[in-house]
């Protein structure tokens, strides 16, 4: 549409706010060419074609003498380019170059008067952040607004300076109407003897509650002033739309206008055109306005101009006065399925005060007060529930800010309900009136009742009022109902939302004695993860899921309703059925389901029924739940408690919503231009004091830990240490300056969320591209590790690929038009080598040095040890940050880099982020991060060579991502996957594994001779190919994975497989030099000795990894080095049947792996740790070891350690003198449920003690077909186990179980005949001693148990005390040899006098 030639422009508002309207002939022909044109057509005023060449055009004159259509520009002649060019060269000199004076107002000089006339063209939201130098980028917003556009039509004999004036009249009237609701008054047209005034609710700073129904009723008034009191107004026409615009800077640089654009802004439009002279709206605002549904009539739907589907189209009738009728019921309905959560103490407040209210005749009020969403109207309908479950009468109602606007309201609708004519049709109303108030008084007196409902009321046993939204009570109201309570024995509950300002007859009710104010509080973590668990129909959900609701919610029960119904309408969640037994799977991509029932340990509701189905959910594959918007109601919440801050603190928390839901002050800064430290902490401060951001202080970062605290110490002490922990805590938060900490966290839910969504695609890929580039430098171990990568040497091993990528990388940003894309562009790179100082270099040394290293003894490196704990070393030593790295780098990180586009670092950092779970033994964790870079990475062929991914990445990447997900299926139990891809690591790895016999053998040989003589020559400069060492590094960890995977099954094929892997695994750490890791290899080889029964070789390996450790440096890694000598030492004294030995040892092992933080190496310690005390009958100290034990594994949901734990409780039970830690009942219940699980049908020995332990239990009572049950199962695990400690613990349980069914099962129970038993009980005793070679702990005792049966030969001779209760017999004599073997009571109370 073009036009040319003269208009005029008037000035119309007041001295606050002002507008320019542009009127005359040629804007009345633009107005009428934008009716005419449609989609890709040009249309052109009469006066605009009138001044062009029109011979080189072809038009369609669609009106005469008002718009033509153009069709096609006739060629004549052949385009002169050389003749073109010239004239643009003559032309060049009067053309202004530069952006900044395009404009020739900019080039005029400053005028202070002038600035005042035009700051009033601009809004106040706007002028504020131009006067705080906000930078334009950050101005623009993409946000849900409420459109209102009024349409003025004049009669035509109007004279136009006639129309200026009421035009100047409705404007000011518009914008003082709709300035009470948030409204801004934008842009005002005039077309013909028309003029539209573009109104918006909701522009950034102005969002309030309710904007729908403040738009509708401000344009209905709107409406009724301009028709009543504007002369020459032939039509008004209002039309309201609700939805997403942007809204912001539009035009070249030096030419912008605050504007809104968007789909509801066009539809606005044509509504006005489709249906004048009413008040109409759409669909959407019809919903959200929540007013009566009689104050709208739904219109007939009409075609609109280039609008495909308009959607429900309603006129708004005006407010009417509320009625009393329809009005019982409440906004919730009690749910029996599910049960209140959290609301006993509420409850019982109620109950309290009903009782009050019949033992002492005098009326109570209960006041539920708390924020939006707390639950207040479903704990309403709970005591709606109650009360008539109890047969008492209750009078429901529910307000709403519209009812407090009419005097007498709410007594008026109960009396209504209590008079139940409510209900019945409204020519039953006098009638049913009547019946009530018949005998109670004269009948012309009934005309009282016609307006108001103000009777004597009757006298009932119980009545309960319940009032819902009470803050919208009118005062008079409230004045009556504080004289119905002190004259009537009546319960009231009602509920408040905060904040709201009440009037004074309402605070005056608060202050009465019978009433009782009572807060909501927020919903516990867990109670709100139970809840979400209901909604969606699930047992458990994933911990991403939950990690997405806590933020979101942070214990609101209505945003988390809200957002698992979003879940399901977005269809991003897969479910699976709970009870389905797990099976290995040949696949990857198929592993969610049993991620996530690995990580679960509570399992069923409460209302349990076993024919009920169970589910579990996942996360989709291509979801990134971070990315998920909020639902429109929620984000309408947020929005509005966003703009009600500052515009400072708006920006901040915009720019803290980019970093994510936990931010760096740096970053922060980094982020704000202009803003300088001193800015920041002052509007930092004042966010915190509003409780929308908090510090993120160490104790909230950080788990509590276990402690093994012995009885000696005092609850007393406990207390008073809490108690000036938590002191001084306080002390600091109020103290310590904000310069001191780094690290903050959005503290009000759906904030971070909300101000995230408002930037434009645009900007927010500028703003993550800076978060990435300041946030990669970070993404490194901690200090306290030597920092380095957490794929050990990952940087240099990816750095040959990093050159060939720089030039590509974010050409897609180049042209975006941002000024702050343009400057960030190419900053974003993979980490460099040279980027590391001091990397790694510790550990490694040259194979000379190992040579020479002085060979000391186990006595030697335990005095080192002792020593070193002794002079407290270890609280010297700096603790490890990597955890927090993981999660305030490394994810966000991650995140950043996924916005932007740049999957090659994407992939980079989820490698670090999954290694680094897997180093902090997070496994589901681990998996997480490995699921991603699946998908970052495409589905992948069955085939090596048709592989095909959507990212570059080099072998070694490819290598390492095999190996992680290897690992992470190895603590699943999927073995024959964990075999496939440790294989496929190695081969990318070119460190190839065969797959035949023979292949082992010629593997075995070479290994033994070629490359073990090889190694005699090791390269030059070792120590700087960094490149190598990192191949050999995930070498060594493919070939550990590997001979574990192997040593899991007892066939002969798989020990030559596991052989092999731990010896190729020694020659490549001996290879790599890195003396943890030869430490590491020489532990493995022991274990592997220990399980295959070599007993020689299982202590020759011990003794050579105590040769090659180190203690020179007390570094990190090698604590950790010296951890797992320790439990491997405890474990071997367990064995050999040094008991105290193994207990101070595994004491030692304790303190050192809570100080490391790793429970995975804990939860093992401890439970070599109760063997010992549990063998040396220290059963005080075993109950100790457990609760430890199980507050390690309740955090980390560790299924293996669950199963370690029930066995333990289960020996208590059995052997224990009735000492119960957990009651059999749970041990059996877990056991049922997790038979099934992969990963423990891959750990035989633990799963043999359980269902022998399991199976004495039901033997001692008799149950002989439940002993069959377990039984049973454990012969089909006895044939599997190995020599390992609890493969040999399990055996011995097996075997008490075949000498209790052969001395007390009935004679018609057996399945064989006895002496059939008798001879395979025999069998099992030589079994284990061939095969439990290495375990000589159990020997004396299952040699005395050999002994009864043989000795004895008849089941009826054989002595019950001897079977039943073992330990109190014969375990005292089992054989302890070694300096230890002597009571030593300093010893004994030294260990349970120490803390751990």
């Amino acid at each position: 549409m073009f036009i040319n030639g003269r208009i005029s422009q008037v000035i119309i508002g007041d001295e606050q706010r002002q507008y320019l309207l542009v009127i005359g002939q040629d804007v009345d022909g633009i107005r009428l060419a934008q009716r005419l044109a449609q989609a890709n057509e040009i249309v052109l005023s009469w006066n605009c074609w009138k001044l062009c060449e029109q011979y080189m055009f072809e038009v369609e004159i669609m009106r005469e003498d008002e718009a033509v259509k153009l069709r096609d520009i006739r060629i004549i002649d052949p385009f002169d380019f050389d003749e073109h060019f010239e004239k643009c060269l003559d032309y060049l000199p009067h053309y202004r170059t530069s952006t900044e004076s395009l404009r020739t107002a900019l080039e005029l000089d400053p005028d202070s008067a002038l600035e005042q006339t035009l700051r009033k063209h601009i809004m106040k939201t706007l002028l504020k952040k131009i006067d705080e130098g906000q930078p334009v980028e950050y101005i623009s917003e993409f946000r849900t607004v409420t459109l209102v556009l009024v349409n003025l039509e004049f009669h035509k004999a109007a004279w136009l300076l006639h129309l200026c004036h009421l035009i100047q009249e409705a404007a000011l009237y518009i914008s003082t109407v709709i300035e009470k609701g948030g409204g801004q008054l934008t842009q005002v047209f005039m077309f013909e003897k028309s003029c539209m005034f573009l109104c918006v609710f909701g522009l950034p700073g102005d969002k309030k509650p309710d904007e729908c129904a403040h738009a509708l009723e401000s344009s209905f008034s709107i409406f009724s002033f301009c028709w009543e009191n504007l002369a020459e107004t032939k039509l008004v026409s209002i039309s309201i739309t609700n939805g997403p615009v942007f809204c912001g800077l539009v035009g070249a640089v030096a030419r912008h206008e605050y504007t809104v654009i968007g789909p509801k802004v066009s539809l606005v439009a044509r509504m006005i055109t489709a249906y004048p002279g009413l008040v109409s709206c759409d669909e959407v605002t019809y919903l959200r306005s929540t007013l009566p549904a009689y104050n709208f009539k739904k219109l007939p739907e009409k075609m609109m101009k280039n609008i495909s589907n308009p959607g429900k189209m309603y006129e708004y009738l005006g407010y009417k006065r509320c009625i009393m009728f329809g009005k019982r019921h409440l906004a919730r309905t009690s749910n029996k399925i599910h049960p209140l959560l959290d609301r006993e103490k509420e409850l019982d407040v109620f109950s309290l005060a009903q009782q009050e209210c019949l033992h002492q005749r005098k009326g109570r009020a209960v006041l539920y007060e708390g924020g939006k969403g707390y639950g207040k109207s479903q704990l309403l309908s709970e005591i709606n529930f109650l009360a008539q479950k109890k047969g008492q009468r209750v009078l429901p109602l529910m307000l709403k800010e519209a009812d407090a606007k009419q005097y007498f309201y709410a007594i008026q609708t109960l009396m209504a309900i209590f008079f139940d004519i409510d209900i019945c049709p409204a020519y039953c109303r006098q009638e049913c009136l009547q019946k009530y108030l018949s005998g109670m008084m004269d009948e012309p007196l009934y005309c009282l009742f016609n307006d108001i409902f103000f009777v004597k009321a009757v006298r009932e046993a119980s009545l309960v009022f319940l009032f819902d939204e009470a803050q919208y009570m009118d005062a008079a109201s409230w004045e009556f109902l504080e004289t119905l309570l002190s004259s009537l024995p009546i319960t009231m509950v009602m509920t408040l939302t905060t904040p709201v300002s009440l009037c004074t007859g309402a605070l005056h009710f608060l202050q009465s004695p019978q009433a009782i104010l009572v807060p909501v509080p927020k919903l516990a973590a867990t109670s709100l993860l139970r809840m979400a668990c209901w909604e969606l129909g699930v047992v458990s959900i994933p911990k991403e899921l939950q990690i997405y609701l806590l933020h979101r919610c942070s214990g609101n029960p209505l945003y988390c309703e809200v957002l698992c119904q979003d879940l399901l309408s977005k269809d991003i969640l897969t479910f699976h059925n709970l009870k389905e037994e797990e099976e290995e799977n040949s696949k990857w991509e198929s592993l969610s389901a049993n991620a996530i029932k690995s990580t679960m340990y509570t399992i069923c509701p409460a209302n349990f029924d076993e024919e009920q189905e169970l589910h579990v959910c996942t996360v989709k594959d291509d979801v990134n739940l971070d990315t998920v918007l909020l639902p429109p109601l929620l984000k309408e919440i947020a929005v509005n408690h966003m703009d009600q801050l500052s515009p400072e603190e708006q920006l901040l928390v915009k720019c803290a919503a980019v970093i994510g839901h936990s931010f760096h002050v740096a970053l922060l800064q980094h982020l704000l231009p202009g803003w300088d430290r001193n800015k920041l902490l002052q509007v930092l401060r004042t966010l915190v004091d509003v409780h929308v951001l908090h510090w993120l202080s160490e104790s909230q970062e950080l788990p509590a830990e276990s402690t093994l605290a012995p009885h000696s110490v005092s609850n007393q002490t406990k207390e008073k240490k809490s108690d000036a922990g938590s002191a001084s805590l306080l002390r600091l938060q109020e103290e310590m300056p904000l310069s001191q900490t780094n690290m903050l966290e959005f503290g009000m839910p759906l904030l971070r969320e909300a101000a995230w969504e408002l930037w434009p695609k645009e900007q927010q890929i500028a703003l993550h591209l800076e978060c990435a580039c300041f946030l990669q430098d970070m993404a490194c171990r901690c200090s306290s590790c030597h920092g380095g990568d957490f794929v050990q040497f990952h940087r240099f091993a990816v750095s040959s690929t990093k050159n060939a990528s720089r030039t590509s990388r974010f050409c897609t940003y180049k042209d975006t038009g941002s000024v702050l894309t343009q400057v960030t562009t190419d900053k974003l790179q993979l980490p460099s080598p040279q980027d590391s100082l001091h990397f790694q270099e510790t550990a490694f040394r040259s194979q000379e040095a190992f040579s020479g290293e002085h060979c000391r003894t186990e006595e030697e490196f335990l005095d080192q040890v002792n020593r070193q704990m002794a002079q407290n070393n270890l609280k010297k030593d700096r603790p490890c940050y990597c955890r927090q790295i993981l999660r305030l780098v490394l994810s966000p990180l991650i995140q950043h880099c996924l916005i932007i586009g740049e999957t090659t670092c994407t992939f980079y950092y989820l490698l670090e982020a999954a290694a680094a779970s897997l180093d902090l033994s997070d496994n589901y964790l681990a998996f997480f991060y490995l699921k991603k870079a699946s998908n970052l990475l495409g589905q992948s062929s069955a085939f090596l060579f048709l592989k095909k991914h959507k990212v570059k990445i080099c072998p070694f990447e490819e290598a390492t991502f095999c190996h992680l997900r290897s690992e992470v299926c190895f603590n699943m139990g999927q073995i024959t996957l964990a075999k496939t891809l440790a294989r496929q690591a190695l081969h990318l790895l070119k460190r190839n594994f065969p797959w035949t016999w023979f292949g082992v053998l010629f593997q075995i040989f070479l290994e033994k001779y070629w490359y073990s003589s090889s190694l005699r020559h090791p390269l030059n400069s070792l120590h700087e190919n960094k490149k190598q060492l990192a191949i050999l590094q995930q070498q060594v960890h493919c070939l550990s994975l590997l001979w574990q995977l192997y040593n899991r099954e007892a066939t002969a094929s798989s020990r030559r497989f596991a052989y092999l892997a731990t010896l190729m695994q020694k020659n490549s750490a001996e290879e790599s030099a890195n003396e943890t890791q030869v430490v590491s290899t020489y532990l493995d080889l022991s274990q592997f000795s220990q399980n295959m029964g070599n007993r020689e070789k299982w202590l020759q390996c011990e003794q050579m990894a105590i040769q090659k450790s180190s203690l020179c440096l007390l570094s990190r890694e090698g604590l950790l080095s010296t951890a797992h000598l320790m439990q491997a030492l405890a474990y071997t004294k367990l064995c050999l049947g040094h008991l105290d030995f193994s207990i101070k040892l595994g004491f030692q092992a304790h303190e050192l792996c809570r100080h490391l933080k790793k429970p995975a190496l804990d939860n093992l310690v401890l439970s070599v740790l109760f063997r010992s005390t549990f063998l040396r009958k220290k059963f005080d100290l075993c109950i100790h070891v457990l609760e430890s034990q199980w507050m390690l594994i309740s955090q980390g949901h560790d299924v293996l350690g669950l199963a370690c734990f029930y066995s333990a409780c289960l020996d208590l039970l059995l052997y224990g003198r009735g000492l119960l830690c957990r009651p059999f009942c749970e041990c059996l219940n877990f056991t049922q449920h997790y038979e099934h699980s992969c990963i423990l049908t891959s750990q035989c020995g633990i799963m043999l003690g359980l269902h022998s332990s399991l199976a004495m239990w039901f033997a001692q009572n008799s149950q002989w077909n439940l002993f069959e049950h377990h039984f049973s199962k454990a012969c089909q695990l006895v044939k599997r186990t190995n020599a390992s400690l609890f493969g040999s613990h399990g055996f011995v349980r097996f075997l008490e179980c075949n000498v209790l069914m052969l001395q007390k099962m009935p004679k018609d129970a057996f399945k064989r005949s006895p002496s059939e038993s008798y001879r395979q009980t025999l069998q099992y005793f030589k079994d284990f001693f061939s095969r439990c070679v290495t375990c000589p702990v159990y020997h004396h005792w299952v040699s005395e148990l050999k002994a009864t049966v043989m000795r004895c030969g008849k089941r009826e001779s054989m002595a019950l005390t001897n079977i039943i209760r073992p330990l109190d017999t014969c375990l005292a004599t089992i054989s302890i040899q070694g300096e230890f073997l002597e009571e030593n009571n300093s010893l004994e109370n030294k260990l349970r006098t120490t803390k751990i």
